[in-house]
């Protein structure tokens, strides 16, 4: 791969609420560092909420390295930006800073949500210049066709997925630290399912529909979690974080790394996932997956989870698509208490599995995110001021 000439990115991010902001960043610096070679900076707004993603950072330092990757606190007036800067999702840069990148000639880009909507290949990479500043702002947003920015996906990701896939040696040690205390052999012969979820997921629907299942269910969320607590009254409790009611058991899980929780998408058989981070890795997980998009007024996180599945379906029939639209639209509305969706979802896994598959390989065919801002990056003319 050709040296990029321009090698030092700052990458901004301003940790909102439930570390998905985070949770992107820092795999994208990651891999900046990791797979191009560039020596990235990556500024966060908050050190304590940022721990939970990554365990080494020390909230007491103002800068260190970890992973290759310089994270640092906000810059300070006579911090020098770098060649690339990224504003993750619309975060504001501080005024001192883009004063400087206006004389450094930096080249600035926003990072913004992903979205299947059709309107973002028409806005993607797109500049705005500033109205104050003698610079300007590219968009890059990614997505899901050619004409967007991509999805973050690790150059060997699909292959140690399926090399962990491939081994009962792996999948057992991982079981094993996470301290399940069930059988390997059990495991191996139940429905696994992860849940991550907002607190207004039809989680009621969803544990009925398990419990009138004939097969044993295991179910992975997280510990002290408030979106299934609530929920979970009725089971007894085995183990101090394993919960049974009839043929579902429940697995109280802690904080995972990014690299277990990959494994665990990984490892189930279907995935309950939220925000962005955990969707694109379920997408590549390439498990039958339900998406719950980050709740928003006026019910457009609805058409953005519409406009994602009119995509996502677009190559499979009429009956796979009917199961996986009713099956989001359930699972995003707590208010039904019909458990039909859910029921067709659990009874199709099979077929699911086939298509999730499908999909899974052809956006792995599309360049990744960070190749992308790369060569975006590489083939934009520096801005004379």
């Amino acid at each position: 791969m050709r040296q990029p000439h321009r090698q030092h990115w700052d990458i901004f991010c301003k940790i909102v609420d439930n570390f998905g902001d985070i949770g992107v960043c820092w795999r994208l610096s990651q891999q900046l560092a990791k797979e191009h070679s560039l020596a990235v900076r990556l500024f966060i707004d908050d050190f304590i909420t940022a721990q939970k993603i990554i365990p080494d950072l020390d909230s007491a330092l103002h800068t260190q390295t970890i992973q290759g990757v310089v994270i640092t606190s906000w810059p300070s007036l006579n911090t020098t930006p770098a060649d690339v800067v990224i504003g993750a999702f619309s975060c504001e840069l501080p005024d001192s800073y883009l004063q400087q990148m206006v004389r450094q000639l930096s080249i600035w880009i926003n990072l913004e949500y992903l979205s299947a909507e059709t309107w973002v290949g028409d806005f993607h990479a797109k500049p705005s210049p500033q109205p104050t500043l003698a610079i300007t702002k590219q968009y890059f947003f990614p997505g899901f066709k050619d004409d967007t920015g991509g999805l973050i996906r690790e150059r060997h990701l699909i292959a140690e997925r399926d090399v962990f896939l491939a081994s009962k040696t792996q999948q057992t040690a991982f079981w094993q630290a996470l301290d399940i205390s069930k059988p390997i052999e059990e495991l191996e012969n139940s429905i696994k399912i992860s849940l991550f979820c907002y607190p207004q997921a039809n989680r009621r629907a969803l544990l009925s529909t398990l419990e009138a299942s004939k097969q044993a269910i295991d179910l992975f969320t997280p510990l002290n979690s408030t979106t299934i607590d609530d929920i979970l009254i009725d089971f007894a409790a085995e183990t101090e974080r394993t919960l049974r009611k009839g043929n579902v058991t429940v697995h109280l899980l802690p904080f995972l790394s990014q690299s277990h929780y990959d494994h665990l998408l990984w490892a189930c058989d279907l995935n309950f996932v939220r925000g962005e981070d955990s969707w694109i890795r379920a997408i590549w997980a390439g498990k039958p997956f339900v998406w719950q998009p980050y709740i928003q007024t006026e019910q457009t996180h609805i058409k953005k989870m519409q406009a994602f599945l009119a995509m996502y379906t677009s190559a499979t029939n009429d009956e796979i698509k009917s199961i996986l639209v009713d099956a989001h639209l359930s699972w995003s509305n707590a208010q039904r208490t019909d458990t039909t969706a859910l029921t067709r979802l659990i009874k199709n896994l099979s077929s699911l599995f086939a298509y999730s598959q499908q999909q899974t390989n052809a956006l792995a065919c599309q360049p990744d995110l960070a190749t992308k801002l790369v060569f975006f990056s590489e083939n934009l003319p520096k801005i004379k001021v």
